[in-house]
Formats: structure tokens, sequence, C-alpha cells
């Protein structure tokens, strides 16, 4: 008899797999608006995400937090228990005609993301996980286990391709890097997971849908990302905040294990509030 926590997850792949036929329906379909934060989105944003909603509502009575419906200000009220969804994250990456965008839905109970899946319409990936069944990426139909690497003396850095800042190049520039590779979208996350890369820094606003189901993935394979307070990355609705949906910056690693080598984490951190 399958877990509910199973049965979730094979929920969050169905949908992201009927966001990326919604995607790759409209053939390249580039009509592009601009929210009231000026930032792009596009028919396959909105279909994408009319498509995973579609799925998760018919299986599920949890509520859903999803980008456009929020844009468009339809947020649900705060629960423990809840789907987020980034129906098309890397949006520009996608207009320019890149392959590093993704397709993007977890659930999250009491503001730890404990179920994930990943889409990659261009070439067809799923990453997915969860915390009980460990993560995987599903290619071509066939599935593998992702597993991080140990972090190595110098570490191969992934970061955003769209929103580098002069912090994160600061940063970057103080580590012993042996190499470095901007990306688009969430991916960054899988790419942590599938031991591909040590190190992803984000220092900048990021939202819960841009990172809960590619978090999902990265905690399931066994890595983390931790906030400047030295705990992990927080889900959690209506918290008082301002910007409740938003995200601190962080630092996502492969090897937890690297939260303890000087320099990594930013100074004042106790180790003690991260992993052993």
């Amino acid at each position: 008899m399958q877990s509910e926590t199973s049965i979730h997850l094979a929920l969050a792949v169905e949908a992201v797999r009927a966001g990326m036929a919604a995607i790759q329906a409209l053939d390249g379909d580039l009509s592009i608006e601009r929210k009231s934060d000026r930032s792009p989105v596009t028919k396959a944003d909105r279909a994408a995400e009319a498509a995973i909603v579609a799925i998760l509502s018919r299986a599920s009575n949890l509520p859903i937090v999803a980008e456009e419906a929020v844009s468009e200000g339809r947020i649900p009220e705060p629960a423990s228990r809840f789907f987020l969804v980034d129906p098309l994250d890397g949006t520009r990456g996608y207009i320019s005609g890149r392959a590093d965008y993704t397709v993007n839905v977890a659930l999250v109970d009491g503001g730890v993301p404990i179920v994930g899946a990943v889409g990659v319409p261009q070439v067809g990936d799923i990453y997915g996980g969860s915390l009980e069944e460990g993560a995987f990426l599903e290619r071509a139909g066939r599935r593998r286990s992702l597993h991080p690497r140990k972090a190595r003396e110098r570490l191969t850095v992934v970061a955003s391709r769209d929103h580098m800042s002069k912090e994160t190049e600061t940063y970057v520039a103080s580590l012993a890097i042996g190499g470095w590779q901007g990306v688009g979208s969430s991916l960054k996350f899988c790419l942590l997971a599938e031991g591909r890369a040590d190190l992803y820094p984000r220092f900048g606003r990021t939202m819960m849908w841009d990172t809960a189901a590619a978090d999902a993935v990265l905690r399931a394979a066994g890595g983390i990302a931790l906030g400047f307070d030295g705990r992990p990355l927080s889900y959690v609705m209506g918290d008082g905040r301002a910007d409740p949906l938003a995200n601190p910056d962080f630092i996502a690693m492969g090897d937890p294990s690297l939260a303890r080598r000087p320099g990594v984490l930013p100074e004042g951190i106790s180790v003690s509030e991260v992993p052993g």
C-alpha cells in the first residue's frame, strides 16, 4: 500500500508533466506581458499553471499557492500544509530560447518542503523526491537515484544567470573554486542534488515558489539550503513579515558538511546551528 507521501509525490510528478505538456503545446508562442512588478509573464506561464492546478485540485483539497494566481491577488488563507507552484521558473530564459527553465510543484508541511517535482520541458527530464523516499532523476522513461557528491577542496559553484549581484560576485571570489556556471531557474538546486556542483549562493530576492520544489529534491538527496540564520529555508505562510512569501538570502549545498568550512557561511553564524 502506498504511503501518503508516495501518493503526493506521484501527484506532484503528474502535475509537472501536465505543466510541461502545456508549455510544449504552445510551440514557442512568446506572447509576453508585464506583471505589476514589471517582471515578464508569458502565455506559457499561465497555461502551465492552469494545467498544474487542474491536476492538483482534482486530487486534493489542500490549498495551492501558485505564482500567477498570487500576482493577480488570489492568495489562499495561511495553512500549515499546502502546495507551492511555479509553473515556469526562468521565464527570461524561456523567452531567450534557453533550455534552463523549469516547472515546479512542491508540497509543504509545517514549513518544510517534504515533496518536490521539477520538470525541464526542453529536454523532458523530471527531478523528484521526498524526505521519505529520497531523490531521483527521470530521463527517457528511466529513473535513477540522486546523491550529492562530497565537497572537494576547490568547489564548483552555480549561480543565477539572470540575477547575478555584486554580493554574489564578491562571495564567489572569496572561495577556492574550481569552476563556476551561470544557470537559470531552480535547476541550480537539482545540479547540487545530482552531484554536478557543490554550492549555490543566492544574495537577492526569491519567492517560496521559486525554490520549494527543487529545495525538496535537494533535501531528499541529502543536501541543504541554509538561510543566514544558519537554519534550513522555511516555507511558512502568513508569519507576519511584510513580504510573507519571499525567501531570505541563502546558501544551498550538496554536502551539508560544507556549512562548517570557513568562509562558506557568512561570519557570525554559530556552527551549532548547522548540520553536523
